[in-house]
């Protein structure tokens, strides 16, 4: 029996790339808007009890006991067991929550200008990257 690869249909692709984008845009605002907004910070931890601050704190204990990596590991595995769009679709919204460690881009840039530019690019990177550490 010749088992068929995986691939997705475009209505599957144009499915994930919603997901992908309101997953994206949601973490965005729960990070930059709830979490790291000093104004809605001191809000909630003055004990005010809205959806924002009820999603902050879940998004908080979710992250500081690793659940969407753990989450993000299982549903991986299972995907290479058995392939299907609802795990591809599940694992890519555990990605993009994953935080920093989630998604990652490499900066290179073009092969005719040598190393020095890309260089250049990850050391910025790396310490915007290294000044958020000491923030939190």
């Amino acid at each position: 029996m010749k088992k068929t690869p995986f691939r997705l249909t475009p209505y599957q692709v144009q499915w994930l790339l919603i997901v992908g984008f309101s997953t994206v845009g949601y973490a965005i605002y729960v990070r930059y808007l709830a979490i790291e907004f000093s104004q809605t910070s001191l809000a909630c931890d003055a004990g005010l009890q809205t959806m924002l601050c009820k999603t902050r704190s879940l998004a908080t204990y979710l992250f500081r006991n690793s659940v969407f990596g753990v989450v993000a590991l299982i549903i991986a595995i299972l995907h290479v067991i058995r392939p299907s769009i609802v795990l591809l679709t599940g694992g890519l919204i555990a990605a993009f929550v994953f935080g920093d460690r989630g998604v990652k881009a490499v900066a290179t840039g073009p092969t005719d200008a040598g190393a020095e530019p890309s260089a250049a690019v990850l050391r910025m990177i790396g310490s915007i990257s290294q000044s958020g550490q000491e923030k939190r």
